[in-house]
């Protein structure tokens, strides 16, 4: 993983955020971490991720027992 200290990230912001596009950047403060900067793309990518765990997990525990049929939901939604 990359580190810069805070005195690198406020020389150059941009060049540190461009590095951590793919893959987070460290961000040390007097040898210590203080936080991680990730890319926007890095940063869509932990989202999508986190998106579909919660979607699994949604479909795993709903319960279809008392669900509503597809015709119903459509006369129901004005679409049928």
């Amino acid at each position: 993983m990359t580190s810069v200290s805070i005195t690198q990230l406020k020389v150059n912001p941009m060049a540190v955020l461009n590095s951590a596009d793919d893959y987070p950047v460290e961000i040390q403060n007097r040898s210590k971490i203080a936080g991680y900067f990730v890319g926007k793309n890095l940063f869509e990518k932990m989202v999508n991720f986190m998106e579909d765990i919660e979607d699994a997990r949604a479909i795993k525990n709903a319960d279809y027992k008392n669900g509503t049929l597809l015709e119903d939901l459509e006369k129901e939604l004005g679409l049928g």
